[in-house]
C-alpha cells in the first residue's frame, strides 16, 4: 500500500472590518495523527491580507514580518500571561478539533469502482494499450498495479496522480503499453484502505457494449432505411399500373 500519511488543516478565521479596510485573525491546526507531538498550532494576524504577526507552537513565540507586527511580537513575548494562553491553545483548541476529525471523518472510507477500457497507444513498440481508471475512493493512498498472466507487470505502465474530484472523493487512471497474447489473461489490481482483500478487474477482450451498442443502431438505420425504400418500390408500381392511358390522334 502506498504511504498511509495523512496530513490536514484546520482553520478559524476571525474577522474584522472598517470603512474598507479589512483586520483578520487565523488560527490554524495542522496534524498527521491525534498525538500533541503530531500536532502545529499556528496564529496569524491579517491587515489587508498582509500578515504582519504570527505565533507558531513548534518556535514556541511571536514572530512579526514588518516594524509595527515586530513591536507587537515583542510586547506579547514579553507577556507571561498573553504567551501562555496562545501556548496552550495547541492542546485545548487543535487536540480537541483533530480527534473529532478522526473520530468523524477521517477514519471513515470509500472503497472505489473500477473500469478497464480499451484505448488508443501513443504509437511505439507496443500495438495496444488498456486505461484502469479507479473512481469515487477515500481516502486518498491507493495503489494500482498490473497483472499479466497473474504476475506483476512493472514495465510500459504510467499512471496519474490521485486526483480531486471536490467532493472528498478520489480518482485516478493507469495505463499499461501491451502487445497482445493469444489466450493471456491481463487484470488491473486496486488495493485501498476501503478494501479487506485487493479488487482485481479482469479485461474481456470482446467487444465493449458501447461498440455493440454502434453496430446496432447502424444495422436498425440500415434495415429501416430499406424498408422505406421497399415501401416506396411498392407504392409506385402500383400507381403505375392503376394509369388509364388516353391515345391521341
Amino acid at each position: 500500500m502506498a504511504s498511509s500519511f495523512l496530513g490536514f488543516s484546520l482553520f478559524f478565521i476571525s474577522l474584522y472590518g472598517a470603512d474598507g479596510f479589512e483586520d483578520y485573525q487565523v488560527d490554524r491546526c495542522v496534524f498527521s495523527s491525534t498525538e500533541l507531538k503530531d500536532i502545529e498550532y499556528i496564529y496569524s494576524i491579517y491587515y489587508n491580507k498582509v500578515e504582519f504577526i504570527r505565533f507558531n507552537s513548534s518556535v514556541g513565540k511571536y514572530v512579526g514580518y514588518n516594524e509595527h507586527g515586530m513591536r507587537n511580537a515583542d510586547r506579547f513575548n514579553n507577556d507571561p500571561a498573553v504567551l501562555g494562553r496562545r501556548k496552550a491553545q495547541k492542546e485545548s483548541y487543535c487536540k480537541h478539533n483533530v480527534e473529532v476529525w478522526y473520530r468523524n471523518m477521517l477514519t471513515k472510507t470509500a472503497p472505489p469502482s473500477v473500469r478497464l477500457s480499451s484505448v488508443s497507444p501513443p504509437g511505439g513498440k507496443h500495438t495496444a494499450m488498456l486505461m484502469c481508471s479507479v473512481y469515487d475512493f477515500y481516502p486518498k493512498q491507493i495503489r494500482v498495479t498490473w497483472l499479466r498472466d497473474g504476475k506483476v507487470v512493472t514495465s510500459d505502465v504510467t499512471s496519474t496522480e490521485e486526483l480531486e474530484d471536490g467532493d472528498w472523493y478520489y480518482q485516478i487512471h493507469s495505463h499499461l503499453e501491451y502487445t497482445p497474447r493469444s489466450g493471456e489473461k491481463i487484470s488491473c489490481m486496486v488495493e485501498h484502505a476501503s478494501l479487506n482483500t485487493p479488487l482485481i478487474q479482469d479485461w474481456d477482450p470482446s467487444m465493449p457494449e458501447s461498440e455493440r451498442n454502434k453496430i446496432a443502431i447502424g444495422a436498425s438505420g440500415l434495415v429501416l432505411g430499406l424498408i422505406l425504400s421497399l415501401a416506396g418500390f411498392i407504392y409506385y408500381r402500383r400507381e403505375a399500373q392503376g394509369r388509364i392511358l388516353v391515345p391521341t390522334n
